[in-house]
């Protein structure tokens, strides 16, 4: 398929200068895109009434409530030894305390349903896509952490934080239950240090492994001792801090932290008190403000920063991050509106992350699931969605790795790794598979309705209209007017010369909808059409 997309090193280095240009659907679809999962027209409406300012506040500061907890939707058999029967079907589970391997299991699984119907149902602000960005980051696994609960609340924490102090931040994932199990915390001791959580603290958490970032093995057992002495209290699904496990002694760092020395601390405060002092430390080098900027910058912009974009985005931006006490907010902001984000070069540079594709294909094109009370279909719709995206290599709650997923830090593809010989042919087969048979579960379908979606469009009875409304929600880059021709043709025309062909078909359709032939040939058309954009390469880009 011929495109006429933009050259990558035409992008502008004007650096965070705010955009001011047009502000059309055009730059409304690429930022919501960008920062929620799909832009339906619905949304793009909404925001064409108002100004990218407003726009760009209203995205940041998410107007709905935290989400309710997911319930309990599964069914224990006799063989499970200690049943959760105190919580009822369709009741949350949260904060029911249960050491059972096969309910803890379930568990796991209910989290994982839940979290997908919330981002098939985001609000429309960032929370969603800056969540899934947290989860990335603070990298851990349910199928490691294993408790339900601990899962939960570890993700609990990502969410109510998602836009705001990642310092704050910090601190409460170092001493979050699920964090201590997957990264052995709560076995840290004076007599045996731990060092997994101290390491990925600076290598992945806070300093990463660039070239200014020379902390050295010393630090990493130094921050060891600092973290000795927490422990789990599976009662109350929080930490504790035990003094007789913890260093007492001064643990002295290198020059990348200015040879800071942290003294220690005995007694009930001594973790608390250490850890600030650890935080503290570490938030003070130069290299944290430009590692959790250059990790927004591939995760929302484009993977590749070259020495210009160090320079005019990514050092200016940590300079803001600094600045506001590493507050979140200012840096997305300053990112989002700026004219390199809407660059056309930039637009269309990312390939979808599979949730990306699942999740905004269902949104985009409005597949209807069911009403919030009926929990049972829609945990088990919500369901599919998690293998499907799980079969594509992103498994929510499950990344492969401490470090997530290799797209957004493995050199040189970065996102190119999410299109393999196994995965790209389950992406069409996705896509195909909902626009034809759909999924069912519990009686309920979810499919895509192609003649629901085209009479949300602006003028459907024109084929011409129709494939470039279509094109434009799921298209990032646009294809050349042979193409759309060609597609015009063989798909909407039935091989057919004349645009009139579609147009009868379709206000015969709307003058007489009980006439079975003539509407199985529409909703066949559309369908096809659907299918093969989706197939092709241009719907894999956002």
């Amino acid at each position: 398929m011929e495109t006429t997309g933009s050259n990558l090193s035409t992008k502008s280095f004007s650096g965070l200068n705010p955009y001011a240009g047009q502000w059309t659907e055009n730059e409304i679809i690429h930022l919501l895109k960008r920062t929620m999962f799909g832009a339906t027209k619905q949304d793009v409406d909404y925001f064409k009434t108002k100004t990218v300012t407003d726009t760009i506040n209203e995205l940041l500061n998410p107007a709905a409530p935290l989400p309710a907890p997911p319930v309990k939707d599964y069914k224990l058999d006799a063989t499970v030894t200690q049943p959760d029967t105190a919580i009822a079907f369709g009741d949350t589970w949260v904060n029911d305390v249960n050491s059972d391997g096969t309910v803890q299991y379930y568990r796991r699984v209910a989290f994982k349903k839940w979290w997908m119907g919330l981002m098939v149902n985001q609000d429309r602000s960032i929370r969603e896509k800056m969540t899934l960005f947290l989860h990335n980051h603070f990298s851990t696994t349910t199928n490691t952490i294993e408790n339900g609960n601990y899962v939960y609340n570890h993700h609990a924490l990502l969410r109510a934080n998602a836009i705001g102090n990642f310092k704050t931040l910090t601190k409460t994932i170092t001493l979050d239950p699920g964090m201590l199990v997957f990264l052995n915390g709560q076995a840290n001791t004076a007599s045996a240090p731990d060092e997994n959580y101290g390491r990925e603290l600076q290598e992945l958490f806070c300093c990463g492994k660039g070239p200014d970032s020379q902390y050295t093995e010393t630090d990493v057992k130094m921050a060891a001792k600092v973290l000795t002495g927490w422990r789990i209290d599976s009662a109350k699904f929080s930490s504790y801090f035990t003094a007789s496990r913890h260093d007492t002694t001064t643990k002295q760092f290198s020059a990348f932290y200015q040879n800071t020395a942290i003294t220690g601390r005995a007694g009930a405060t001594a973790g608390d008190l250490e850890i600030s002092d650890l935080l503290d430390m570490i938030f003070a080098t130069n290299e944290v403000a430009k590692y959790i900027c250059r990790r927004i910058y591939r995760w929302f912009v484009y993977y590749e920063i070259d020495a210009a974009i160090e320079a005019n985005i990514i050092t200016p931006l940590a300079t803001i991050f600094r600045t506001n006490n590493y507050e979140l907010k200012p840096v997305l902001s300053a990112l989002l509106s700026s004219e390199h984000f809407f660059d056309p070069a930039i637009m269309g540079a990312q390939i979808k992350s599979p949730v990306d594709l699942v999740v905004g294909m269902c949104r985009e094109l409005n597949i209807q699931f069911q009403p919030n009370t009926d929990f049972i279909s829609n945990y088990g719709l919500w369901n599919f969605l998690v293998n499907s995206v799980a079969n594509m290599q992103q498994d929510i709650g499950d990344p492969p790795d401490v470090s997530g997923w290799k797209a957004y830090y493995q050199t040189p593809q970065f996102y190119e790794i999410w299109i393999n010989s196994d995965t790209y042919p389950k992406r069409a087969q996705f896509t195909d598979y909902l626009c034809t048979n759909g999924y069912t579960f519990n009686g309920k379908k979810i499919v895509v309705d192609g003649i629901a979606f085209a009479q949300t469009l602006s003028n459907p009875g024109d084929p011409n209209i129709l494939l470039n409304d279509v094109l434009k929600y799921l298209y990032r880059i646009d294809i050349t007017n042979t193409s759309k021709a060609q597609i015009k043709k063989d798909i909407l025309l039935g091989g057919q010369t004349t645009d009139g062909y579609w147009t009868d078909i379709w206000n015969t359709y709307l003058s007489q909808p009980t006439n079975t032939a003539n509407t199985t040939l529409v909703r066949n058309r559309l369908r096809d059409l659907l299918k093969y954009c989706m197939d092709l390469s241009e719907f894999q880009l956002i």
